[in-house]
């Protein structure tokens, strides 16, 4: 009767590691639905909004510290621009990364694909061919609780799409725009 329970145990260990393992390849498959039916609520189940806004608003400040310069920096209204061009820039994250946000990017995209007769069928009353940004991704485990997903953009710079784990859930939590 020991053997049955610990057999079951080992089990029950083996079947929760693999769930775990593949948890990043079922978030990646879950925004692929997500995009595919247009439904940002689903979108929400995969992508952790708060921790995205953070990351992105992070980088973009970044970005704008560097394109302007020590120069502008320091001067006094550099600095000043710099602060509007940082809140202007934090406040469109704030708007765009949210499931109504992106809801609305991929309704637009639609409607573009439609207008170029971009579409499934290629009818111009068909869906529109779905977005899939990670079709082509090479993956890898960076640690036991993050995962990253690398794609190249039109100029063969790396776009980085880092999942992190939060107990068993996986979710879309920084993407590392190109520099």
């Amino acid at each position: 009767m020991m053997k049955r329970w610990l057999l079951l145990a080992g089990l029950l260990a083996t079947l929760l590691a693999a769930y775990v393992v593949a948890g990043p390849y079922l978030a990646i498959n879950g925004i692929r639905h997500a995009l595919v039916e247009q439904d940002a609520g689903k979108l929400a189940h995969f992508v952790d909004f708060p921790a995205l806004r953070v990351n992105l608003k992070a980088q973009l400040d970044d970005q704008l510290a560097r394109r302007a310069g020590s120069g502008v920096q320091s001067s006094l209204l550099g600095a000043f621009a710099l602060s509007v061009a940082s809140n202007f820039s934090g406040s469109a994250v704030d708007t765009m990364v949210t499931p109504t946000g992106i809801g609305a990017l991929l309704q637009g995209r639609g409607i573009w694909k439609k207008a170029f007769g971009e579409t499934v069928d290629g009818d111009s009353y068909g869906k529109p061919v779905p977005p899939d940004p990670l079709k082509t991704a090479v993956r890898r485990y960076e640690s036991p609780s993050r995962f990253t997903a690398t794609v190249q953009d039109e100029d063969g710079k790396p776009i980085v799409f880092v999942f992190k784990r939060n107990g068993l859930r996986w979710k879309l939590a920084d993407i590392r725009l190109p520099v």
